[in-house]
């Protein structure tokens, strides 16, 4: 009896498979499914992507996209959002926005869910920032804190009351604690 060995799948070939709810990523040659989002998670990313794009989408700054894929370094990711600064977003001719990002975000945002691994998602965060993104946080629901992550320094904890780093033209003015009060709704 002779077994076989199936060969890795490729990114096209990764890329040219049907989508899945929830989406799957594929790193280091594996495919990678996501957990679906609970709760918490889906009220942090509605919520964040609301703020990011209110201040940012009239003023063509930026745009946070929930759950886009984003394909670079022989890699695909799904970050929780995906910030591009506006002249970064690879418009269509006709303006749209394309189906197709080929870069990482300039700011990506990951929520850790209960059921994930937290250094494979930081993972995905410093892939993000060795290929070009500028920022990227790391929101932990349990704990009530945001990893923050610049380009070349070392990660820095922010709990409280601690302001938010945010990219330079994007005027939000958000704490730690601001940020997991949206966890409660309705008063």
């Amino acid at each position: 009896m002779v077994a076989t060995i199936a060969k890795p799948l490729t990114l096209e070939e990764f890329l040219q498979m049907p989508e899945t709810k929830p989406a799957s990523e594929y790193i280091d040659n594996q495919i990678i499914p996501k957990p679906m989002p609970k709760g918490r998670h889906s009220r942090l990313q509605g919520k964040l992507c609301q703020e990011i794009n209110q201040i940012s989408e009239p003023k063509k700054i930026a745009y946070a996209f929930p759950e886009l894929r984003c394909t670079f370094a022989d890699r695909s990711i799904v970050p929780d959002i995906a910030v591009f600064q506006w002249q970064n977003i690879p418009f269509l001719e006709d303006g749209e926005v394309p189906d197709q990002f080929n870069l990482p975000p300039d700011w990506i945002i990951e929520i850790l869910s209960p059921e994930q691994n937290a250094n494979k998602v930081i993972g995905k965060i410093l892939l993000s920032l060795q290929h070009g993104s500028q920022l990227g946080w790391f929101l932990d629901p349990s704990d009530r804190s945001i990893l923050t992550f610049l380009p070349n320094q070392q990660p820095i904890l922010m709990t409280n009351s601690d302001r938010l780093i945010t990219p330079e033209k994007i005027n939000l003015e958000l704490t730690v604690e601001y940020v997991f009060s949206w966890l409660k709704m309705g008063g």
